[in-house]
């Protein structure tokens, strides 16, 4: 029987064991709604507020800055629309963004487009990353907010943002960062990064799925996304998922204490596993190699198909992607590698494997003992991989 081998972590992580034992009294014991006077749900709002400070203080941030959303696209959705409305009645209409940012970025920057909003979206170059003075020649008077992801969840490269923070704050200009990615996996403060708005969601970093954050700068006004309740403070309605908020302030705490012992042990195996597939004619390493997440592999192979690779590593017990899981129903080749100058024939044949810290040495060695035969045998069957080697097809 194959191996098994978990390797899509940016999809998705396993809900660790403390996590899932420090939500279970939450479902049947401390079960009451928070906004109730009596004891269950002052127990319930109890932890709710620890949960808040916990995950203000691994942000760097103040209780009352941090709102709970029911994930990531939620949490970018509230932070553009929200900071948009409200800097349209300045007379602020213009956003910025970048050309590989999350679609719950792109697609939100697509709808305020059809209300009369401009976008401009950066260039992110062949190594995945941003170039700040093209940033800041971007800005304008009546720029209302710019949205630079943290790191990218598909090639996992790490934007400068520190430098970035630093230019919106310079220009007078609010900053929000997709940090759905990064968080847990890289020392995040956002006073000291000078960030405005950011998102994050549990389930990437061993917490539960259906739970998320935006932080919100203390003294930003802007509109509500969801209407109806008193909840979070009268800006998100919806009675609180406690179990679930325990569950990612209790998975964001472990993250965030262990970063450094974690990155140094990913980047290890991350590092190793791209010098042994790069030995595999015609591959490439998509991204930056230094400038990236610790366990973030995104590598394309000529002349195959990504779902076929796909298919047939899952035949092998290996669980790995193409691009965001988000998009894996799409045949089209991934925006993310079209963004860095990828042909599509190219960027078609993309493979994703993402660590985390439950992944071993072993499972490495067994993804390296079977990508190059997989490869092969793909390409023996690809009349594209001949017409490569014959020197008839070129990138």
């Amino acid at each position: 029987m194959a191996r098994f081998v978990y390797a899509d972590n940016a999809a998705t992580t396993a809900m660790s064991k403390s996590v899932l034992e420090a939500m279970q009294p939450y479902f049947t014991q401390y079960y009451g709604n928070p906004s109730s006077l009596y004891s269950v749900g002052r127990d319930a709002k109890k932890a709710l507020e620890t949960a808040r400070e916990t995950v203000a203080e691994c942000l760097g941030a103040k209780p009352n800055e941090i709102f709970f959303t029911s994930g990531g696209s939620e949490s970018d959705n509230w932070a553009l629309k929200g900071i948009a409305h409200e800097q349209a009645k300045k007379g602020k209409k213009h956003i910025i963004t970048t050309k590989f940012e999350h679609h719950a970025i792109l697609h939100t920057c697509k709808v305020l487009e059809k209300e009369g909003f401009e976008v401009t979206y950066l260039d992110v170059h062949s190594n995945g990353i941003v170039r700040p003075e093209e940033l800041e020649a971007a800005i304008r008077e009546d720029t209302a907010i710019v949205s630079i992801m943290y790191a990218n969840n598909e090639i996992g490269t790490i934007q400068p943002i520190p430098e970035i923070g630093a230019i919106c704050k310079k220009h007078g200009v609010i900053f929000h960062t997709d940090a759905v990615q990064a968080v847990g996996n890289v020392h995040i403060n956002v006073k000291e990064q000078n960030i405005d708005l950011l998102s994050l969601s549990g389930h990437k970093f061993h917490g539960p799925k259906g739970i998320g954050v935006l932080y919100i700068r203390n003294g930003l006004r802007m509109s509500n996304l969801i209407e109806g309740g008193a909840q979070e403070r009268g800006r998100r309605a919806g009675t609180e998922n406690i179990a679930s908020i325990i569950g990612l302030s209790v998975a964001l705490k472990n993250a965030c204490s262990t970063i450094d012992e974690r990155a140094e042990r990913l980047t290890n195996m991350r590092d190793r596993l791209i010098n042994g597939a790069l030995k595999i004619e015609r591959s490439r390493l998509n991204g930056d190699p230094v400038k990236r997440l610790p366990g973030n592999i995104n590598m394309c192979f000529e002349g195959i198909e990504g779902e076929s690779l796909l298919l047939t590593l899952d035949l092998n017990g290996v669980c790995a992607s193409s691009g965001s899981a988000c998009t894996s129903g799409s045949l089209d080749p991934s925006h993310v590698l079209l963004a860095i100058g990828l042909p599509h024939e190219v960027a078609h044949g993309s493979l994703r494997i993402t660590f985390s810290d439950e992944n071993t040495e072993e499972d490495v060695d067994y993804i390296l003992e079977i990508l190059p035969k997989i490869v092969a045998r793909l390409r023996s069957m690809s009349p594209l991989w001949e017409e490569i080697i014959s020197g008839q097809k070129k990138y």
